[in-house]
């Protein structure tokens, strides 16, 4: 492993140090900070992703002619990690300049392209996905929302949950079965989706905070047209093969999560409450720290040789989550009794970070890529392979 960076990768740092110091303006709480007025930190967000667009910053990885800088993943985490250093934590807009953006850009027709892309980067339209499903999460092939072609449109029905940011977005990338009597990885068509189109139905999912991060999507015979239809029909699954792995290489906040200095800050700051069993504690959570920095090293490296790094992604993935669960817990009982009282960081990180064990991919989904990847044990057996998704056993 490389610790260090190239003649490139330093001056890429420099240049994009030089314009943090220069513009970023204060903190900008990221879009999981739930203890602050999130309609007034989206408009400050959009503010800043403007400025980024203005100055060429909008997106480091998007190709020259499609706004981007045209750079690698090696340059995306240099520039992630110089947001961290000015209190920057994850983008609001991941989800089109992350997701919806590259997958348009690898599989959209040119006038998608037009339509879209300079949108998502201004923050002028903000994007959400709706792939997840009451019966689809972790299988997401299992899906079940309806698509059937009308013309030049299609009417979709169904129901999509776990949406992080519909009740703000404009549009979504979706997933929805066109044929159910194809095996369920055929027969899928992807959309781009109008969220403020007739039909749909946004309900925010109220969360252990009070707070509301992710909505149940409800969609009765919605019509999209079928220029917003994204690759082509019955072939969606292998165009959300390329949003799925833009989502694993989507490690914004990698930097911001491998951190535990606020909490050896707030233990500091209460002293008459760190015993010999709590320094213990931090200090096994600091050599977890320490130990996930290499193996972010390793993934960074595997990168910079062009490399796809699944199975160590997919390690610190579930590594990150036991870490923030943990530092959580200490961090509330740093709090005291007054952590009843109201609603603060450690409070917020105490009641969220057990999410992390689902989303994006449960902790034995990642263990089995690691199984499998690196252990080399062999695939779990599939009894739906090749078997039309009309006739699966259903409930």
């Amino acid at each position: 492993m490389d610790f260090r960076d190239s003649p490139h990768e330093a001056a890429f740092r420099g240049e994009a140090r030089a314009f943090l110091d220069a513009y970023a303006p204060a903190r900008l709480p990221d879009y999981a900070d739930q203890s602050v007025d999130q309609e007034q930190v989206l408009v400050q967000a959009r503010g800043w992703q403007r400025t980024l667009f203005d100055h060429g910053w909008g997106s480091i990885t998007w190709p020259l002619e499609c706004g981007g800088r045209g750079l690698g993943p090696i340059e995306q985490i240099i520039w992630n990690q110089e947001l961290t250093r000015v209190g920057f934590g994850e983008s609001h807009f991941l989800q089109g300049l992350g997701l919806a953006g590259p997958t348009i850009i690898a599989h959209g027709t040119e006038a998608q392209k037009a339509r879209f892309l300079e949108p998502i980067l201004r923050a002028d339209e903000i994007w959400c996905q709706l792939f997840s499903e009451p019966g689809a999460g972790s299988d997401l092939a299992n899906l079940s929302t309806r698509a059937e072609k009308s013309g030049d449109e299609w009417i979709i029905t169904g129901q999509k949950t776990w949406c992080s940011g519909g009740h703000y977005s404009d549009w979504g990338i979706l997933l929805a079965r066109s044929d159910f009597t194809l095996p369920k990885h055929r027969g899928i068509t992807y959309f781009l989706v109008d969220m403020h189109a007739p039909g749909i139905e946004v309900r925010p999912l109220r969360q252990l905070d009070g707070t509301t991060h992710f909505n149940e999507v409800f969609l009765n015979e919605v019509r999209v047209p079928d220029a917003n239809r994204l690759g082509p029909e019955g072939q969606g699954w292998q165009v959300t093969m390329t949003t799925l792995m833009h989502e694993r290489m989507a490690i914004g906040g990698l930097e911001r999560l491998l951190s535990i200095d606020s909490l050896l800050e707030h233990a500091r700051a209460n002293p008459q409450r760190v015993d010999d069993v709590m320094r213990d504690e931090i200090g096994r959570l600091y050599s977890w720290v320490k130990a996930l920095e290499l193996l972010n090293a390793r993934v960074i490296t595997k990168l910079g040789r062009g490399e796809i790094p699944d199975a160590e992604s997919s390690m610190l993935k579930v590594a990150i989550a036991r870490m923030l669960t943990k530092s959580g817990d200490i961090g509330l009982r740093l709090c005291g009794p007054e952590a009843m009282l109201r609603l603060g960081p450690w409070q917020n990180q105490f009641l969220t970070a057990p999410t992390l064990h689902v989303a994006g991919g449960t902790d034995e989904i990642q263990k089995n890529v690691c199984a499998e990847r690196v252990l080399g044990l062999p695939r779990e057996p599939r009894s739906d392979r090749d078997v039309p998704f009309d006739q699966l056993p259903k409930g």
